[in-house]
C-alpha cells in the first residue's frame, strides 16, 4: 500500500485584500470535514492564526510557537496546535517578518527556497491537505510556500491591478520549478469577493479566460458581508455561516477534482 501523502496548496498573490487568507481558511475547514488537514500561516499578520483559532492576541499566545520557530528547529511537530480533531493549524506571528534575516544569516539549507519545504517533511504523511497561507508579497515566506507546494491557487479580486500581479506569481511558480520544486502545478485563479453582474468583473473575468485559458475556476466567489463576519463569529454555532460559506463548498469540489 502507498504511504499516504499529503497534498500541499499555498492560495496566493502579490496583492492585498484579495481574499487569500479567508480563502485559505475556509478551504481548510472544509476540506476537514472529510480529511485531516493542517494550516500553516506563512503570513506576519497571522490572520489566518486568529481565523482559525479565535485568539486575537497571537504574539502573547503564541510566543515562541509560531511557523518561525518550527523553520529554525526543523521541528515542526511541536510547534502544531490543534483547531479540532481533523484540523490543525501552525501560527504566525509579527515575529515572522524576521524569515528572511534567518533565512540568509542563520540557515543551513543549500536551497534556501526550500526551508519550508524540508520543515514540513516529517508530518507529510499525516495529513491528506497541507493548506498554505501567504503574505501579499513575493517574499521569501511566499517563495518558500510556492517551493514547498504541490498547487497554487492564485488568488484574483477581479481588478486590474490584480490581473497584473498574476504574471508575477506565475513567473515565481516557474522559478519553483526550476529551482527545486519539478511537481509544482497550478491548481487555478480564483476569483474572490467581486460582484459578476458589474461589467467590470465580466470584462475581467473575460480577460482572465482569453490570457489563461484552462486556468480559472468555474466558481466565483461573491462578495458577501456573512463571509466578512466569518471572522468574528467563526464556524461554531454562527446562524449565518451557510451563507458564509456556500459557494467555497462549490469551489472546494472543483479544487479537489482539480488537485487528485
Amino acid at each position: 500500500m502507498a504511504q499516504k501523502k499529503a497534498k500541499i496548496i499555498t492560495f496566493g498573490i502579490s496583492k492585498g485584500g484579495c481574499s487569500k487568507t479567508t480563502s485559505a481558511g475556509i478551504t481548510a475547514h472544509l476540506l476537514s470535514q472529510e480529511a485531516k488537514v493542517l494550516a500553516v500561516d506563512m503570513d506576519g499578520q497571522g490572520n489566518l492564526t486568529q481565523f482559525l483559532t479565535g485568539v486575537d492576541e497571537i504574539c502573547d499566545v503564541f510566543e515562541e510557537k509560531t511557523i518561525l520557530e518550527a523553520i529554525k528547529e526543523q521541528n515542526i511537530t511541536k510547534y502544531i496546535v490543534p483547531v479540532t480533531e481533523n484540523l490543525h493549524i501552525v501560527p504566525s506571528n509579527d515575529y515572522l517578518a524576521l524569515l528572511p534575516r534567518y533565512v540568509y544569516t542563520k540557515a543551513t539549507d543549500e536551497n534556501k527556497n526550500l526551508i519550508l519545504a524540508n520543515t514540513l517533511a516529517p508530518v507529510i504523511d499525516q495529513y491528506d491537505y497541507i493548506i498554505i497561507d501567504t503574505p501579499p508579497a513575493l517574499s521569501e515566506h511566499t517563495i518558500n510556500a510556492i517551493s514547498a507546494s504541490d498547487y497554487a491557487v492564485i488568488m484574483n479580486d477581479g481588478s486590474k491591478f490584480c490581473y497584473a500581479a498574476i504574471y508575477k506569481f506565475l513567473e515565481i511558480c516557474a522559478a519553483a520549478l526550476e529551482n527545486g520544486n519539478p511537481n509544482l502545478k497550478v491548481a487555478g485563479i480564483l476569483f474572490s469577493i467581486v460582484d459578476s453582474r458589474t461589467v467590470d468583473t465580466k470584462a475581467m473575468i473575460q480577460l482572465v479566460d482569453s490570457e489563461f485559458e484552462g486556468y480559472r475556476f468555474d466558481t466565483v466567489i461573491q462578495r458577501r458581508a456573512a463571509t466578512k463576519r466569518l471572522a468574528v463569529y467563526g464556524f461554531e454555532k454562527n446562524s449565518e455561516l451557510k451563507k458564509g460559506i456556500g459557494e467555497y463548498i462549490n469551489f472546494v469540489e472543483e479544487l479537489k477534482e482539480r488537485v487528485q
